[in-house]
């Protein structure tokens, strides 16, 4: 099951060109009575989200003479509000109280702008006061985070004995080139996504080994000219353009696998329109590029709407999954990475839990897969490793 409501089933999508505007998010002020036990901080929605709203908060000491200080008014508190489509617009942050008396004072304020939300009121103050009426918990009303779950019908399943993949690609064989080719520099991509057959003298970027299918990057010992550019780095990619059975409309994409920890890597599982870029659903993408990224903790899901090869949209989550979810250590060992997609909501989770949702502007598109390791670098690239290992792949139509 989606969200409990929709309140998006009317909007004008137009054929994946429009999405709905952000909510806005804000945190409000609060009061507790003096001798309470917690305090119960607002964070409110100014109206119903079309995707998941992640906001990461924490408590601030108070300021002057009634100033509250943690660990002697109030118990020191960072938590992370997660609202989903449907969800109330208006929910509470706990924060314990120790030894609060009336006037005391501290704050709550957001730890950097939402994730899929604008910023409002970033911060506000949250004060012990005997004549007014405590802030009351918002308890009700919100929806757990769904199970990745099939309900279609297996359509394709990777195997070692019956993967196969060729330069264009074909019915039985995924391409080792992206549609339009082998490189992306207008992504800033360094790699040029390499193929044995036609560059024998590279290391494999793809072989077979006992954990499962390793899509090997590398900085290569003498450059590749192609289209022009001269490439210092080997990328690789499995694009199912040309493979019409991992195309879906509506169903669910699965990946089990391990990520690379080099530093200029850029792991995906993603999802291109088969009319045409875009549309486009990325179920994960690794951001090694960039210097906060930390491929153990670190998820992300975005989509990009438009057509005729322009962008119109992009919306999505880059969220420290650790403190959200529970989760981590992609680099360390083997996870799930799965989307459902569905007529009214696209729905991504990592090991089985839902971590991000959006309502579907992409009604009525089929989809093919790729997966790859893109290079995004001009440093000596060799800290860590720049593998990826995909244990399984498999499609659900529904």
């Amino acid at each position: 099951m989606a969200a409990t409501t929709n309140s998006f089933a009317s909007f004008n999508f137009a054929n994946g060109t429009n999405l709905p505007p952000k909510a806005t998010l804000s945190i409000g002020a609060a009061v507790f009575e003096p001798g309470a036990s917690v305090a119960y901080v607002p964070v409110t929605l100014n109206q119903q989200t079309p995707n998941t709203v992640i906001a990461r908060v924490i408590t601030v000491n108070g300021s002057g003479t009634n100033r509250a200080i943690s660990g002697y008014q109030y118990k020191a508190t960072e938590d992370v509000v997660i609202f989903r489509p449907g969800d109330p617009l208006r929910k509470t942050v706990s924060v314990p109280i120790l030894d609060a008396t009336d006037g005391q004072q501290f704050s709550l304020k957001l730890r950097e702008a939402p994730w899929g939300a604008n910023q409002g009121t970033a911060s506000a103050t949250v004060t012990a006061d005997a004549g007014a009426t405590a802030t009351a918990p918002a308890t009700w009303g919100f929806r757990n985070p769904r199970t990745f779950r099939t309900y279609g019908t297996l359509q394709y399943e990777m195997t070692q004995s019956s993967m196969r993949w060729s330069d264009a690609g074909w019915s039985g064989a995924w391409s080792t080139a992206l549609s339009h080719g082998r490189a992306q520099p207008a992504n800033g991509e360094t790699g040029l996504y390499l193929d044995e057959s036609l560059y024998p003298w590279v290391e494999p970027p793809l072989r077979y080994t006992d954990e499962g299918l390793v899509f090997h990057t590398q900085k290569l010992w003498s450059p590749i000219t192609y289209n022009g550019t001269a490439y210092n780095y080997g990328s690789v990619v499995l694009s199912g353009h040309n493979t019409p059975s991992t195309h879906l409309g509506y169903g669910q994409y699965e990946w089990v696998a391990k990520m690379p920890t080099r530093r200029g890597s850029w792991p995906a599982f993603w999802l291109i329109s088969t009319s045409g870029w875009p549309p486009e659903i990325d179920v994960y993408e690794g951001f090694g590029y960039q210097s906060y990224w930390d491929f153990d903790r670190h998820i992300s899901a975005t989509i990009h709407g438009g057509s005729g090869g322009v962008r119109s949209f992009q919306r999505g989550t880059n969220i420290q999954a650790e403190q959200a979810y529970g989760m981590s250590g992609f680099s360390q060992g083997f996870h799930r990475y799965a989307v459902d997609i569905g007529p009214e909501y696209i729905t991504w989770f990592v090991d089985g839990l839902e971590t991000y949702q959006s309502v579907n502007p992409f009604r009525g598109f089929r989809f093919y897969p790729i997966m790859d390791v893109a290079v995004k670098t001009t440093s000596s690239y060799d800290d860590g490793s720049g593998d990826m290992v995909v244990k399984s792949f498999r499609a659900w139509a529904n």
